[in-house]
């Protein structure tokens, strides 16, 4: 059948390639499966108790919720009356979530836990929300379960829903997607069905899936990459079983064995630094025998042939050492697609050559999201690219580098501000990006930077902060890094050590400190991230190079403000927090002209 609106992915399912596991989340330690038609009898139940409330088209409801079954649920049963989802991070402070259920007037809360729950009725005091309006996923003091907005639904009639149905069309507003923003009030995107389907339509070819799969789904589903994998999933009839937390991903994979994930880089690093000191704990012949294998996998090129020896060794190394790397990951893992931030292509490189190929893309919220992504295929694979164009999408690249981009993925708009709408997408329908990018040989699109955070020096040359950050935390000891040198006379660099590394390298070298907070005091430690940068810069023209850099103690958190849910860095907050130090890094460079500098 003809996939035209959200929801009608459920009966497309039924219809084509029925599930006994077409979702499953953890419930008491063991994995519960729903089937496709209970997936569709569920969503109907929301439909029909959404309006039992009273709920009407256009209506919105907030969904917030870590990801499980009933995210989905209350997502599908919400668009088949033609109301309109409101997904929301769970990480957000009470001040967003107010602002949120303020500007898009939301009328009812899907909401997880107890946590959430207090965090909802601290927002909603004051707005026209009813407290009966509130369902929460799991059993909570103080609110309704979802049951009881199901057994609202029974006492409705499922023959009332076919004209509500039949009554969405394909252009109408299916969800708004607040993004968190590095700066400012979070603003609504406004996506259609035919905004998220078209993508699901237009990357279906570059996602190597069928009815057999199944896939691991910890991004949230309130962030767009997630979500629309999700409806591109259910379309082939994929099994999606839920992590149960982001700290449980490894037990996950190994207990559901999937076929693919989707990720962000900075979770895929984490597995991979695992794995790595996992290899740091092996002595003699099994310590050699692993980073041999490592280093085999670094200079891997899915583009290249690189020869008899080269391939021999590899294939010896896929059988001694990767092959636990697969193990690890649940021993049947095709390939996993990255995307929301640059990913460090020695990752790709080590994944790849471990058989398991990653697919690094790029997009925005207000694309819905894809615009590129790197193939399945070695050919269509370039590594240090986002890949090429999905189908049906326009994009040229204008004077200033910026990425511009037109197709039916584009959103409709944002909520309630016309007048930034008219700023981003110009009057022949081009969105601005906002992003810097350029084909290479006309095929792959590389972004180099995000045009709002570039900067000049007081010498007015420009910096492109991202491409020298992304280089330089390449490296095993930096876990954080933001080069800053908005009209100064150099680019410095903010730092945060890749503590259970440094401890190492610190226990090797005589260092007595033990606590991050001393440890970044330690001259041994300056003097080994100075050395460390120096050794980076070579990559860079002189003006580019990072002269300075401060040693922070504490990570950059969601919770500490630093970082947006999608894990980037918030600039201007990070810029703030640190203001006295960078000021008083650059007065003492101006008394000490001649004061060595990272080279």
């Amino acid at each position: 059948m003809d996939v035209r609106r959200s929801f009608d992915i459920l009966a497309n399912q039924l219809e084509k390639s029925p599930k006994v596991d077409a979702l499953a989340g953890k419930i008491n330690g063991q994995y519960v499966p729903l089937s496709s038609q209970q997936v569709q009898d569920q969503a109907n139940l929301v439909s029909l108790g959404l309006l039992k409330l009273g709920l009407k088209k256009d209506d919105k409801v907030a969904i917030i919720s870590m990801n499980r079954p009933e995210w989905l649920l209350a997502d599908f049963g919400i668009a088949q009356i033609g109301g309109v989802s409101v997904p929301m991070y769970p990480s957000i402070t009470v001040e967003d979530y107010k602002h949120i259920f303020t500007d898009a007037g939301v009328r009812a809360v899907f909401v997880s836990d107890q946590s959430l729950l207090e965090k909802v009725q601290a927002a909603t005091q004051g707005l026209d929300i009813p407290a009966d309006n509130v369902f929460t996923f799991d059993k909570c003091d103080g609110a309704r379960h979802f049951n009881e907005l199901l057994d609202l639904g029974r006492q409705g009639n499922p023959a009332d829903l076919e004209h509500l149905k039949a009554a969405v069309q394909p252009d109408d507003l299916l969800t708004l997607i607040y993004t968190s923003g590095t700066t400012g009030k979070p603003k609504g995107v406004m996506l259609s069905h035919d905004n998220l389907l078209s993508n699901c339509r237009n990357s279906q070819p570059f996602v190597p899936v069928s009815t057999e799969d199944k896939a691991l789904s910890f991004l949230p589903l309130c962030h767009i990459f997630e979500r629309m994998v999700t409806y591109l999933y259910m379309i082939n009839s994929v099994s999606i079983y839920y992590a149960e937390s982001m700290e449980t991903i490894a037990d996950n994979l190994r207990e559901v064995r999937p076929d693919i994930f989707t990720t962000v880089p900075r979770l895929l690093e984490k597995i991979y630094d695992k794995i790595v000191a996992k290899g740091h704990e092996q002595t003699g012949i099994k310590h050699k025998l692993f980073f041999w294998a490592l280093n085999l996998g670094l200079k891997f090129d899915p583009q290249k042939n690189q020869g008899f020896v080269y391939n021999t060794e590899l294939a010896l190394a896929n059988k001694l050492i990767f092959n636990k790397w697969r193990e690890a990951l649940g021993g049947r893992l095709r390939c996993i697609v990255s995307g929301g931030g640059a990913l460090q292509p020695r990752l790709a490189r080590v994944f790849w050559a471990a058989q398991i190929r990653v697919m690094e893309g790029y997009g925005l919220t207000e694309t819905s999201p894809v615009i590129a992504v790197n193939g399945f295929e070695p050919e269509n694979n370039m590594i240090g690219t986002v890949g090429p164009l999905i189908r049906n999408m326009e994009v040229r690249i204008a004077e200033d580098g910026e990425i511009l981009t037109k197709s039916a993925s584009v959103m409709k708009g944002y909520y309630n501000q016309p007048e930034l709408t008219a700023k981003e997408i110009d009057a022949d329908g081009w969105f601005h990006t906002g992003d810097i990018g350029e084909f290479i040989n006309g095929k792959f699109l590389k972004i180099t930077d995000r045009k709002k955070e570039m900067f000049k020096t007081s010498g007015g040359k420009y910096i492109a902060p991202q491409v020298i950050e992304n280089k330089v935390k390449e490296d095993p000891l930096v876990e954080q890094l933001m080069v800053v040198g908005a009209d100064r006379k150099f680019a410095a660099a903010l730092v945060i050590p890749a503590f259970d590394e440094l401890k190492k390298w610190a226990a090797k070298n005589g260092v007595a400190a033990t606590s991050n907070k001393d440890l970044v005091k330690d001259e041994k430690v300056v003097k080994l991230y100075h050395d460390l940068m120096g050794k980076y810069n070579q990559s860079f023209a002189q003006w580019e190079q990072v002269k300075k850099i401060i040693l922070l103690p504490e990570h950059w958190t969601v919770e500490s403000g630093e970082m947006t849910p999608t894990m980037k860095v918030k600039r201007k907050v990070i810029t703030e927090k640190n203001q006295p130090a960078i000021d008083d890094l650059y007065e003492r460079a101006d008394k000490e002209p001649h004061e060595r500098k990272a080279h």
